[in-house]
């Protein structure tokens, strides 16, 4: 159970998403509770890896591996060290705090800013627990889409401009990342 914890904790966003994609389109409160509800179980799972983690050694916890493309070498292979332990406890806090904070704000399209909220925790503990190079990819650049509609969609008034900038920038570092990581 306790190494399973960072698989749940990387994909109850995930799931959440899927339910709150499959609500109807005029159900902008019933998408607003889904979503805080589900950041708020998320942020409840991460308080048992935080408690439990060891400081006192410096290797992996909580460290799950599952085969992925053998002949590859890739495999689905996750596990948190003493950074990114902290970085997945903000992670979860933070994603319950802008789901709040959004709560007024976002009038238009909530269903879509919900998904794309969970779907983008998703990616960043997927990024922040990944411990192969190609788990890291994938959900680096899974990471990315919601985060371009976040800020194309529902971003300030210069929020395409924003929104480009932010998609040139990040393409070309994740070309050179998959260039460095197939060499």
């Amino acid at each position: 159970m306790e190494a399973s914890l960072l698989t749940y904790l990387i994909f109850i966003p995930l799931a959440g998403a899927v339910v709150i994609a499959l609500v109807g389109k005029d159900r902008d409160n019933l998408s607003r509770w889904l979503a805080l509800g589900v950041s708020l179980l998320n942020f409840i799972v991460s308080i048992p890896v935080f408690t439990s983690f060891d400081a006192t050694t410096p290797a992996m916890q909580f460290v799950q591996r599952f085969d992925w493309v053998k002949s590859l070498g890739i495999s689905y292979s996750v596990g948190i060290d003493g950074i990114s332990v902290l970085l997945v406890m903000i992670t979860t806090l933070l994603t319950v705090l802008a789901i709040l904070g959004s709560w007024a704000s976002v009038t238009s399209r909530v269903r879509e800013y919900m998904v794309s909220m969970l779907l983008l925790e998703t990616g960043m503990l997927g990024v922040f627990c990944s411990l192969d190079l190609f788990l890291f990819y994938v959900f680096w650049e899974a990471m990315l889409i919601p985060m371009y509609l976040l800020i194309g969609v529902w971003g300030g008034e210069r929020r395409i401009y924003a929104a480009m900038k932010f998609v040139l920038f990040t393409l070309a570092g994740s070309l050179l990342m998959l260039v460095a990581i197939i060499y």
